[in-house]
């Protein structure tokens, strides 16, 4: 049988890229040479590479997050070359990667999302030290934030993955430094209410047919106040339960949110997207990931493999959905 010439792309510019390395690596290690010859990439420095070789290339994968790999622009560029990849397309992807826009299509879906307020840089912080200084002192606008959401308030970059960049503010006077913290990964950022409950994930696969798979509930260690950046990477530094331990009629629920997130940003072939259960039973939609974690011990995988599906399978898998 002729191998499938594949292009495996990790690394990228983002803030994400020792990640996205990481992730490519395993990935490569777990598939089957004997079914693809693998070509690796990495769009910091190999783009012209993959220009030239396109004419060979039968499908992408793309292991790649954050800005300039999940948000649609690599997605572009291997649509201008007729190389089929895995996932979601240009305007999937940048809808997911923006939570804004993101929130807008769940609300117009009927999903439930925490209240947020958004803005951008120039609003509040353009070069003008005045109008900084003013805000700092002058909490009339912060109260008004307050009053609506309540605290503590999560702040957070618009277009950012892997909770880069996030804060919890417990008190109004910090909350001018976690927005400066926010606004050094993108200029447009988001105000959320604080949702005290457990956190769930779900993935769905396939293009046409989608099927959603078990439901993941997390556990962040002790030390960490939510699912950051440390407690997703760091070996043994949170708890990822699977099937989650919650009743049947709410994992239906979470299948189902993940479905309609996963319309709503018009994607394909697979995604994942991550919940909130409050205390008091309400289900709360965050974010959907189009690229999900790709390591063997990612929570997408670990998923998959509940569902029966081993690394090397769901991989296939995808790479099948990619050149269906």
């Amino acid at each position: 049988m002729k191998k499938i010439r594949l292009a495996l792309l990790s690394g990228g510019d983002s803030s994400e890229r020792e990640v996205s390395l990481s992730s490519g690596k395993q990935v490569y290690e777990a598939l089957d040479k004997e079914k693809y010859h693998i070509s690796k990439y990495d769009p910091k420095t190999d783009l012209k590479q993959i220009v030239e070789d396109a004419p060979n290339i039968d499908v992408a994968l793309l292991i790649l997050h954050g800005p300039n790999g999940e948000d649609g622009t690599v997605q572009g560029l291997l649509e201008l070359l007729k190389i089929p990849y895995q996932g979601a397309g240009v305007l999937g992807s940048a809808l997911a990667m923006n939570k804004l826009a993101a929130k807008t299509m769940y609300e117009q879906s009927g999903i439930k999302v925490p209240q947020y307020i958004s803005f951008s840089k120039g609003d509040f912080f353009n070069n003008n030290i005045e109008q900084t200084a003013t805000l700092k002192t002058d909490y009339t606008q912060i109260d008004s934030w307050v009053d609506k959401l309540g605290l503590p308030i999560v702040v957070k970059p618009a277009c950012a993955g892997s909770s880069v960049g996030m804060s919890i503010v417990k008190n109004k006077e910090d909350i001018v430094q976690a927005i400066e913290k926010a606004f050094q990964f993108d200029k447009n950022i988001l105000l959320e209410s604080y949702i005290r409950g457990v956190e769930l994930t779900c993935g769905v696969l396939g293009n046409r047919e989608l099927e959603a798979l078990p439901v993941i509930e997390i556990i962040p260690g002790k030390g960490y106040e939510f699912f950051d950046y440390n407690a997703k990477y760091l070996k043994g530094a949170s708890e990822e339960i699977c099937p989650a331990r919650i009743e049947d009629k709410v994992r239906i629920k979470v299948q189902e949110y993940a479905i309609a997130a996963h319309k709503a940003l018009f994607l394909r072939g697979y995604s994942r997207s991550d919940m909130l259960l409050s205390n008091d039973g309400e289900l709360y939609l965050l974010e959907t990931n189009t690229i999900p974690g790709m390591t063997a011990t990612s929570l997408y995988p670990q998923s998959a493999q509940v569902a029966g599906y081993s690394f090397a399978q769901i991989l296939d898998k995808l790479i099948s959905l990619a050149m269906e």
